[in-house]
């Protein structure tokens, strides 16, 4: 059965509760409509809640409020993802996230997104779906097991505080039922505020609350921080310091030998497919590696939980057959099938099997000495290659034949395969081939790619790390750790980038009051890289490496076109402003005493035209108060009766 039909048989089943719903809501007209849901809308689209049914599998069973029913395209994606694959066994209660594509794209918040970072920005192309996935026994039902998800669909992507808000609300359902979802929506519809950044914001839900600050774009951590403190907070409050920063170190302790790698994998773009057993640690990795890059924005496709029933399957496989064309995205699998299918994907992150129930289960010491044992054996696996090759490169000619066959036998040692766990059973990376079908056995944990890096690894970060396992030094404190010494490394890549582009804004000089708002220059690869000797990142990172090399591959990734977009467009308004303030300043009653009266005529449109394109833009008040005198000083100059007749 197709799932259009399935969806069809759905909806009739349901159809005859549905209008009986509606009748009670219009006799007692209790429920809001549509447009009052506003504040709600802000911070959610809707609560969903999917079931397993005998005859139509994965079904919408419940959606809250029923003013936002999704499409039929998206209520099958969501109905798809909501469950884990059947292969991962997950039993009990599992939380994960998913991101899926609208089928209708709506207005974001602008004055929110041009005042918050680019990781929290509401996005108006895609969904989040925060899952609550519970699965345990129950001999009464007829599969003898209870399946249900409860979702929350949101276009904001506040890890933290939804999290948080499913480890709430979705016990409480499956015990209470559905009046907890008409109960957390009107709270939250009624009492949470605004989307406001740079503010403490009280969010009360059901008989708890959370304090959060979403910080602005220019602001620090600390000041986030301070501005959320619990001290102004009721006792009750659960502060969030951050709502969307993860703790890297749980997803990324097992691979620390390749963090640079990873680095430079995330912020040129390149097609990533992480393969775990569980939907919670695939889009927890997912996660992890954009935020590698954090404060730069990932602008390709990333999908932290991705199955073969989703919508967009084919667009991310069906070009896997031609190497140029695969897609810049990053996917979080669990089913198998993904690994032989995706083989020409160039790089593969396979996680720990069931990584976050194993990590639950051993001790801090343990999980130390399990990272530090993966990490040991990828070094003596490099070392022992580099000796033999050495070894082989000193054999007589008339040993060739032989060496080769050592060589080949040992998993051609030349190769450029990076893997971090279980790499000594004789499986290095194939010298043919481009995908992660030539590296041999790609079964073991670990990351398996043929990239070479451009830059050196940090070795004192790394071995500061592996410190902190040795001595049990909390997560949260390596997190910090890392993301600083990523932090500085991003920087130091984007620094030179920014300084260039400053250089495309025209001279003061050029900009006229007269004259239309001039252009930025054009950016060119060539000039830039001719910049890096006197002003590159090395004046500011510790890493070695081919710099250029790295910026010619970055130049060519959608990450770059994102950025560059976003900064023109900045560049641009700010010459809008410059000019708009040279109008504000400029002699116009002398600019005017040798014109004719259509000229005048033109320049009053024009000036009304910038005032109402900077109307609410709080920062040109006082510009504004100039403008609007200087339309008053052109109006003067004109015959009254010219000024009736073009209705000035």
């Amino acid at each position: 059965m197709s799932t259009d039909e399935r969806t069809k048989e759905m909806q009739g089943r349901s159809g005859d509760s549905e209008a009986e719903k509606d009748t009670d809501r219009r006799n007692s007209n209790s429920q809001p409509n549509a447009s009052d849901w506003v504040n709600f809308s802000q911070w959610m689209h809707c609560f969903c809640v999917v079931t397993f049914d005998l005859n139509l599998g994965q079904a919408m069973e419940h959606v809250y409020p029923p003013e936002f029913m999704p499409s039929d395209q998206e209520v099958s994606n969501i109905c798809y993802m909501a469950f884990p694959d059947s292969n991962s066994g997950c039993m009990g209660d599992t939380k994960f996230h998913m991101r899926l594509r609208c089928t209708s794209r709506q207005d974001s918040l602008a004055g929110y997104n041009a005042e918050c970072g680019p990781a929290l920005r509401q996005d108006s192309s895609h969904y989040w779906g925060f899952v609550y996935f519970r699965q345990k026994r129950d001999p009464n039902l007829p599969r003898g097991y209870f399946q249900k998800s409860f979702i929350i669909i949101t276009r904001l992507p506040f890890f933290n505080l939804y999290y948080d808000l499913l480890s709430q609300l979705a016990p409480r359902y499956f015990e209470e039922g559905t009046d907890v979802l008409r109960l957390a929506s009107e709270q939250i519809n009624c009492q949470w505020p605004a989307l406001r950044v740079g503010h403490p914001l009280q969010l009360p839900l059901l008989e708890s609350s959370y304090q959060i600050c979403i910080p602005r774009a220019t602001s620090s951590r600390k000041t986030t921080g301070e501005a959320g403190s619990a001290e102004s907070s009721p006792p009750a409050t659960k502060v969030l310091p951050s709502v969307n920063e993860v703790e890297l170190f749980r997803s990324l302790d097992f691979v620390m030998e390749h963090l640079y790698t990873l680095w430079e994998l995330v912020m040129t773009a390149e097609p990533i497919v992480v393969v775990g057993t569980s939907p919670a640690d695939c889009s927890y990795m997912v996660q992890s590696l954009l935020a590698l890059i954090a404060p730069l924005e990932y602008c390709a496709e990333a999908r932290p939980y991705f199955t073969i029933h989703d919508s967009e399957f084919r667009e991310f496989t069906q070009e896997c057959t031609v190497k140029s064309s695969l897609p810049a995205c990053i996917l979080g699998v669990t089913n198998p099938f993904f690994v032989k299918l995706l083989k020409d994907w160039p790089h593969m992150l396979r996680l720990v099997d069931n990584q976050v129930r194993a990590r639950l289960s051993l001790s801090p010491l343990a999980r130390a000495l399990f990272c530090i044992l993966i990490i040991t054996l990828d070094l003596f696996q490099k070392n022992m290659q580099h000796q033999q090759h050495l070894l082989l490169s000193q054999k007589h000619s008339r040993h060739i034949a032989s060496a080769t066959s050592f060589s080949s036998a040992s998993g051609d040692l030349t190769g450029r395969s990076l893997k971090s766990g279980g790499s000594l059973n004789g499986s290095g990376a194939s010298s043919n081939g481009g995908g992660v079908a030539g590296m041999g056995d790609n079964s073991c944990s670990g990351l398996h790619s043929k990239y070479r890096p451009y830059l050196k690894k940090d070795k004192a970060l790394i071995k500061k790390v592996l410190l902190g396992m040795k001595t049990k030094r909390p997560e949260h404190v390596q997190t910090a750790l890392i993301r600083r010494n990523l932090l500085e490394l991003t920087q130091s890549f984007m620094i030179p980038l920014e300084r260039y582009m400053a250089s495309l804004m025209p001279l003061q000089k050029d900009i006229s009051p007269f004259k239309s708002a001039p252009n930025a220059s054009t950016f060119k690869l060539d000039d830039f890289l001719a910049t890096l000797e006197t002003a590159g990142p090395q004046l500011t990172s510790p890493l070695k490496g081919d710099w250029k090399g790295l910026y010619r591959r970055f130049f060519r990734s959608p990450n770059f076109r994102g950025w560059y977009e976003a900064r023109h467009r900045e560049l641009q308004l700010t010459l809008q402003d410059l000019q708009l303030q040279a109008l504000s300043e400029a002699n116009l009653e002398h600019w005017a005493h040798d014109k004719q009266e259509v000229e005048i005529i033109d320049m009053i449109l024009k000036l009304k035209q910038k005032l109402n394109l900077y109307s609410d833009k709080e920062v040109l008040s006082g510009t504004q108060q100039q403008i609007r005198a200087q339309i008053e000083c052109m109006k003067g100059l004109l015959p009254p009766d010219l000024k009736n007749v073009v209705n000035l």
